[in-house]
């Protein structure tokens, strides 16, 4: 449905739209979030999102490792709120999602925090 429809091309050209050079790399950071929570799988999520952020990258002179990372760091960012991975261990353990997801939310904060700021400065290092 998203990539049929051309939804994620559309978010993330509204994305690349008005990211700058340095800016670029949160902007993949915080869609790769938003795409991942309709798209769960990271590589059919960099298919379609991919190459709309990679022109972007070679049209701003952006280095494209730097978008490439925050992409990824985005899909794993965003599996905080919806934590499928846990369910085995949840089985093993005998617990229920919902004891959990007070922690993967904090987590999730936390962690936007730690990634968006260090986004933001790489670029100033490199």
């Amino acid at each position: 449905l998203m990539t049929d429809t051309g939804l994620v091309s559309v978010i993330s050209s509204w994305f690349t739209g008005f990211a700058t050079q340095d800016t670029l790399p949160l902007w993949g950071f915080l869609s790769g979030g938003l795409i991942n929570l309709f798209i769960p799988s990271g590589g059919a999520q960099w298919v379609v999102q991919g190459p709309v952020f990679l022109e972007a990258a070679s049209d701003l002179g952006t280095d494209p490792a730097l978008v490439v990372m925050s992409i990824a760091y985005g899909d794993q960012w965003s599996n905080m709120i919806q934590p499928f991975w846990a369910m085995p261990l949840l089985a093993i353990a005998g617990l229920h999602l919902r004891e959990i997801m007070g922690y993967t939310f904090i987590i999730f904060v936390v962690s936007f925090v730690v990634f968006g700021t260090t986004i933001l400065l790489v670029p100033q290092f490199t």
